[in-house]
């Protein structure tokens, strides 16, 4: 069962912008047409997170929260579909999959709180604060895939940039001679 975390960083400790500041990183993030429609899908998961977080602050109340969580739900599931939908060279990236379970960890956190809220007069056990945390891990989960992905274009349309990782000659020498060994 997942849970949300009982100690929270201090509240200096978290984002200070509001979570539709996050615009101007994802307008800067247009590489391609997918990189468009993912920083488009971003925007809109934060801008509903931001009003969720706000509506939280005015009440926990199932009544009044979870009409706002359940808007949130069906958001992360269509910004979901958008993400498996990603052309394949997203799919290479270690971040694509660690995107789609942030996605999914929040969906269920989500589900969590509205399925424990008790409909007669208590409050949901998630704050304000707790929500706003984990839509921020999962946004910034997302912007990394982005910088990532955008990275990979750049040293992919400038070959020879960056050899990081590439074997070197004496490298590839050993390998087939390994190779031969064991044939």
């Amino acid at each position: 069962m997942h849970t949300v975390p009982s100690t929270l960083p201090p509240p200096h400790a978290l984002p200070s912008l509001p979570f539709g500041e996050l615009s101007n990183f994802l307008r800067s993030a247009l590489a391609d047409e997918d990189s468009r429609i993912l920083s488009e899908g971003m925007q809109q998961l934060a801008l509903q997170a931001e009003g969720v977080a706000a509506g939280l602050r005015v009440s926990r109340h199932p009544e009044a929260a979870a009409p706002l969580l359940m808007d949130m739900l069906t958001v992360l599931r269509d910004h979901r579909t958008l993400v498996v939908n990603l052309d394949l060279r997203w799919r290479g990236l270690y971040e694509y999959a660690g995107y789609l379970q942030a996605l999914n960890n929040f969906r269920v956190l989500i589900g969590q709180w509205l399925l424990d809220a008790d409909p007669w007069g208590g409050e949901l056990r998630v704050t304000p604060d707790e929500f706003a945390l984990l839509a921020w891990r999962t946004l910034g989960e997302g912007m990394l895939m982005i910088d990532m992905y955008e990275q990979w274009l750049e040293r992919d349309e400038c070959p020879g940039t960056s050899d990081f990782g590439a074997p070197t000659e004496p490298q590839k020498e050993r390998a087939q001679q390994w190779w031969k060994l064991r044939r």
